[in-house]
Formats: C-alpha cells, sequence, structure tokens
C-alpha cells in the first residue's frame, strides 16, 4: 500500500517479510548508524538510482573503462556483423 502525506512524501506498508529479511535488514541499519526505516529508504533509493543509470550497453560500459588509456585512432564498430563461434582447428 502507498499512500501520500502532507508535502507530497509517499508512505510504503511492506507486509509479509519473512523475519530473517527482518533481522538481516535490522543488523545492516545498526552497522550504518541508522533506523531500520532510514535503511529501508536507502536501499530503495539507491535501487531505482541503478535502475536508470545502468541503461548503457556493455559495450559503451567497456568503451567508457579504457577512454583516453593511449589508443591514437579511433576503432571502427562491428554492428550488424553475425557472432560466430571460435574454433581451432588448423585449416
Amino acid at each position: 500500500m502507498i499512500s501520500f502525506k502532507q508535502g507530497n512524501m509517499a508512505q510504503l506498508v511492506v507486509r509479509n517479510i519473512e523475519d530473517s529479511v527482518k533481522v538481516r535488514l535490522q543488523r545492516r541499519a545498526r552497522r550504518n548508524g541508522r533506523s531500520m526505516e532510514a535503511e529501508v529508504r536507502d536501499i530503495l533509493r539507491n535501487a531505482v538510482k541503478a535502475s536508470v543509470t545502468d541503461s548503457t550497453g556493455l559495450g559503451t560500459k567497456i568503451s567508457n573503462l579504457f577512454r583516453g588509456k593511449g589508443l591514437d585512432f579511433e576503432v571502427a564498430e562491428l554492428r550488424g556483423h553475425p557472432v560466430r563461434p571460435i574454433t581451432f582447428d588448423d585449416k
């Protein structure tokens, strides 16, 4: 159930959480020095942020890792080429 209060802040009620999950949330909150409610808010905030920022493809992520690392020429993209498994036959 989600309801809205003054100031456009939502409340979320989650029912039927396993006891083991609740215990782990409590431990995690204690470790991070906050209430269990604040811990859950942080988890939800980070989960939503991660899903928005992870919209780039694997190739783009790899390319960004190596950007500015020594190549002084453009590497052509290989879009549209069929993927074939490697063979080790002497032909």
